[in-house]
């Protein structure tokens, strides 16, 4: 029998992503699993190893944070996979060949779009047509060539693209001190007259150059490591310049390194550098500031006032938000009396309307994505007292009453005439497997089917063991799909769900595979929806006729967060656990403390107890990593001789995983070592320590969920945090956090205040918007307020079709480029 080829399945996910002109790209993640997948499957088929490696060495880039890198590495994916025999779709096949193409010289490369406009694009502002978008060697300007260089490596070209590089910070320039006044450590501007000034020959002939300016009171050192003929024209001797800079203290006095240097004739009260509060800008050395801020405070006046207001004139007035074009002035060149600190914080007038735009145009997006949701019709089940009753009868317990108000909430949602889109948050071990029981006893006695996607094997495996139990009652017993299966096996419970004979359908992507077909879904359920792309949950909900979708997340999220990434979902919490869980105490330890965790180990081993050891993961130095796990797990089997270590990490096959994970579960392995490259997603009561190494290198959030591995028999556990040598003051702060607290919420906020959303959900985290100016942590109360105020707007015109309402209808276009059409997806 002629097998099928593993990279025909490719298709739907690389279309969805190659889209007009890979706008959908952002929303898309976690390509790399399915590519992964096929390439096992070309291997057991037997295709050679030199024939697949084009497509191995896209694996690092396929998902890649820099869209340039991951539209380069889609491209070739295409060629590779043409190449391989499957017949592409047009418009794909477009882009295989323009793959083919560039790696000729045969067509123009791909430009990335430059950081600036990219910006402008996120602050609902387009640069591309009109006066911003003239070039700007066409502004009447003349540009230095050091300057031209600098514009060229920052991709900025156009007037446009300067007017949206907003300053990373501001220095106060409104007045002069004496040198005896600097302080090292703060930064200064000083006026004096040049004493000396020449090149300083060091070791290697090297030289640096250094300046000495002096006033009444005393006299600073400029240095710059490197020398060339214009510093020398910079600093004439016997004439008066102004410097501003950091100071910095010396063995022969003070100075200031690269510092800004300006003829203190030109120290006018117009001037852009001095006698006021000066943009920093990123991406700038200290000697380039002065000629960009130039060309930054020309193109501010000539061109902020050419950009239209978005925001309707009542809305403004309410808010008390100053116009677009005063804030891309202001935000440029500050007025006299603005506040640095509120400048440097991010705070000021300015940047609030810019924050606010950036903020309110998310949402208006995100009420228009849920209001053409809310409008489709969907099922509107029966929630009887019945139907309730049976469902409830199946549990062994009692819900919380955190478990009770949410099960309210879905049972609400699941009545409509509409689409069910949720978004369920507990913590680990919260509960969450219940209320999906429920949600799934409603969605079956109904009448419809059911599908739970995990992202394991072995987690499947665990809820389709948890939900058979649970409904055998009822009558139903689930199916569990699965790529890992006999080939008997897979095939006759693929024909039970087509037929309708199995109605629960449990399992990994295998869900989701061309194969597998539905005859009556009615209900979707999503479990640790962050291991899963916008493309994965798609492809499942497509699969019936707008079903009712509950995904749900063991990572608390944030509230502002939540508001931002799920903000056409409606949020279910579960705040409270279960009584009767066993507390989980953490302990933090440096590496000479080590000796006493081993105790701890033995301790709890003696008992009959288990542990778990994770090693951190970073990409960059995997190989470094598993060689320290390797050695980890090496070093406990001799220390602990008559227990069985178990390793566990990413490079294992699939069925290698699972068959450690089931000797864990089933405590013929002691203590598993693994890397966080597999999230331990499993449920062993007997676990009672927890040791994480270098837990410095971990977020707060990813430390939690390590934790919540424990504590879930009835034995009191332990986590214990191993911190390296080098372990920094904010190391030490954050790793106290954890001692402090067991509530994933009140961690989840600290852990986004101190590493941004960014860092907090990790660079393969769909859906997250860039933001430019705004802050998920800081602006959490101007988040509400963009919200409330975007949902009246929409409440009361959905299609924006009103006159005051055009503005906003065209900024958001701008600002989404289509990207509303995904509103089914979440």
């Amino acid at each position: 029998m002629l097998q099928p080829n593993p990279f025909a399945r490719l298709i739907g996910p690389l279309r969805y992503a190659c889209e007009r002109g890979f706008a959908r790209l952002p929303t898309v993640r976690n390509l790399r699993a399915p590519l992964e997948q096929a390439l096992s499957e070309a291997k057991l088929q037997g295709l050679a190893s030199g024939i697949l490696a084009p497509l191995k060495r896209e694996l690092r880039n396929i998902d890649h944070p820099k869209s340039e890198l991951r539209q380069a590495a889609l491209q070739r994916v295409l060629k590779s996979i043409a190449e391989l025999g499957v017949e592409l779709p047009e418009e794909l096949a477009g882009a295989s060949t323009r793959a083919v193409a560039s790696e000729f010289g045969a067509a123009e490369h791909a430009v990335p779009e430059p950081e600036a406009a990219a910006r402008a694009r996120i602050l609902s502002i387009a640069p591309a047509t009109g006066p911003l978008a003239k070039p700007l060697k066409d502004i009447g300007w003349r540009l230095n060539p050091r300057l031209v260089g600098a514009l060229k490596r920052k991709g900025l070209h156009r007037a446009g693209d300067v007017l949206f590089l907003l300053p990373r910070c501001y220095e106060d320039r409104r007045q002069v001190q004496r040198i005896a006044q600097l302080r090292p450590g703060e930064r200064g501007v000083v006026l004096g007259t040049v004493k000396a000034a020449g090149e300083i020959p060091i070791r290697n002939r090297r030289r640096y150059f250094k300046a000495v300016i002096a006033d009444a009171s005393g006299s600073i050192a400029a240095t710059y490591f490197q020398s060339s003929p214009w510093l020398k024209e910079r600093f004439p001797l016997g004439k008066q310049v102004i410097l501003s800079g950091e100071v910095r203290a010396s063995r022969v006095g003070r100075e200031m390194p690269h510092p800004e240097v300006e003829p203190a004739d030109d120290a006018t009260p117009s001037s852009v550098h001095f006698n006021r509060i000066v943009p920093i800008y990123p991406g700038f050395e200290r000697h380039e500031q002065r000629s960009f801020r130039a060309l930054a405070h020309r193109i501010a006046e000539l061109y902020a006032s050419t950009i239209e207001e978005p925001l309707p004139e009542s809305l403004r007035r309410k808010l008390g938000l100053v116009s677009l074009s005063d804030a891309l002035r202001w935000i440029h060149f500050p007025i006299e009396t603005e506040d640095l600190g509120a400048l440097n914080s991010h705070q000021s007038a300015a940047h609030r309307r810019l924050a606010f735009d950036e903020l309110f145009f998310l949402q208006l997006g995100v009420f228009i994505r849920r209001h053409g949701v809310k409008i489709q019709p969907g099922i509107a089940f029966n929630i009887g007292p019945e139907v309730l009753r049976k469902a409830t009868v199946a549990l062994p317990f009692e819900l919380t009453a955190a478990q009770a108000r949410v099960v309210r909430e879905i049972c609400r949602d699941m009545g409509k005439p509409e689409p069910m889109n949720r978004l369920l948050q507990g913590d680990v071990g919260s509960g969450k497997t219940a209320v999906a029981m429920l949600a799934a006893a409603i969605a079956l006695q109904n009448g419809y089917q059911v599908a739970l996607m995990a992202p394991t094997e072995i987690l499947a495996e665990q809820h389709a063991q948890t939900m058979g139990r649970l409904l055998k009652p009822l009558g139903f017993r689930p199916g569990l799909v699965t790529a890992g299966a006999a080939p008997r096996e897979k095939r006759a419970v693929r024909e039970a769900v087509a037929k309708g004979d199995v109605r629960l359908a449990v399992g990994t992507h295998a869900l989701i595979e061309a194969g597998v077909r539905f005859s009556n879904l009615g209900l979707v359920i999503i479990d640790e929806q962050h291991r899963f792309g916008v493309i994965q949950r798609h492809a499942l909900m497509s699969k019936g006729v707008r079903p009712d979708v509950l995904v749900m997340t063991a990572t608390p999220i944030p509230r502002t967060l939540a508001m931002t990434l799920y903000g056409d979902l409606e949020v279910s919490v579960i705040d409270e656990l279960p009584p009767g869980r066993a507390p989980i105490v953490t302990r933090v330890f440096i590496e000479k403390q080590r000796p006493r965790v081993y105790e701890a180990m033995a301790h709890e081993l003696r008992k009959g107890g288990q542990c778990y050891v994770v090693h951190p993961l970073v990409e960059e130095s995997e190989k470094v990593d598993l060689t320290d796990a390797t050695q980890g797990a090496e070093q406990l089997q001799s220390l602990f001789p008559e227990h069985r270590v178990g390793l566990l990490h990413g490079r294992l096959k699939q069925e290698e995983k699972d068959a450690v994970m089931r000797d864990f579960r089933d405590r013929k392995i002691h203590i598993l070592v693994c890397t966080t490259v597999v999230e331990v997603g499993l449920d062993v009561p007997n676990a009672s320590v927890m040791v994480i190494e270098g837990a410095e290198r971990f977020g707060l959030s990813q430390l939690h969920q390590l934790r919540g591995r424990v504590g879930r028999g009835s034995a009191a556990s332990h986590c214990f945090l191993v911190a390296g040598y080098a372990k920094s003051k904010d190391a030490a702060d954050r790793l106290s956090v954890m001692e402090q607290s067991s509530d994933g919420f009140v961690i989840a906020e600290r852990d986004l205040e101190l590493r941004g959303p960014g860092e907090f959900l990790g660079t393969r985290q769909s859906g997250l918007p860039e933001l430019a100016v705004a802050n998920l942590a800081r602006d959490a109360a101007l988040l509400s307020l963009a919200r409330e105020e975007a949902r009246e707007i929409i409440g009361g015109d959905p299609s924006l079709s009103r006159q005051e309402h055009r503005g906003l209808a065209k900024a958001l276009e701008e600002r989404w480029e289509g990207r509303l059409a995904l509103a089914r997806v979440g």
